[in-house]
């Protein structure tokens, strides 16, 4: 670990920075609608408690982003970050073919993140990846500030798209 770093604060998007309360319906009933569901997340309001956070947490930490996005996402959810006055930061997306529960694919970056930098904080909506990133150790701030979704929950744990 470098000593000269400045420690890390990693923030999911979803849930956490980003509202996803107008594209839950995209989820809902017996075939989910990915496509919409994630070519929405530009008209996404942010969740003024996380930017908040964000914002805050620039004055001790560099700011990363991890979220279960697919990378094909990225250049739309780079620009809604410039868009919403986000700090610049790295940004870890899933590869577009895991589906592997998001529990286990932040769990993998936090740790190899955790090798070079201190993680300070990690604040995430998601109660699995919360319980796994506080079972390996880490500060886990738990999103509450947003309605949650069942089905962006199920979405996350079974059929790992976010």
């Amino acid at each position: 670990m470098r000593d000269d770093a400045r420690p890390l604060a990693v923030f999911d998007l979803d849930g956490t920075l980003a509202d996803t309360a107008h594209r839950q319906h995209f989820l809902e009933g017996a075939r989910r609608d990915w496509k919409g569901f994630f070519s929405a997340a530009v008209h996404d309001p942010p969740l003024a408690e996380g930017v908040r956070l964000v914002l805050a947490s620039t004055q001790e930490c560099d700011v990363v982003y991890l979220t279960g996005r697919p990378e094909r996402c990225r250049r739309d959810t780079l620009a809604w970050l410039a868009r919403n006055g986000l700090p610049e930061g790295r940004v870890y997306m899933r590869r577009n073919d895991d589906r592997r529960p998001a529990r286990r694919t932040k769990l993998e970056v936090l740790k190899r993140l955790g090798r070079e930098r201190e993680i300070r904080v990690l604040v995430d909506d998601d109660q699995l990846v919360c319980d796994a990133a506080e079972a390996a150790g880490f500060t886990v701030v738990r999103a509450r500030w947003a309605m949650p979704s069942p089905e962006l929950e199920d979405a996350q744990e079974r059929e790992g798209r976010t």
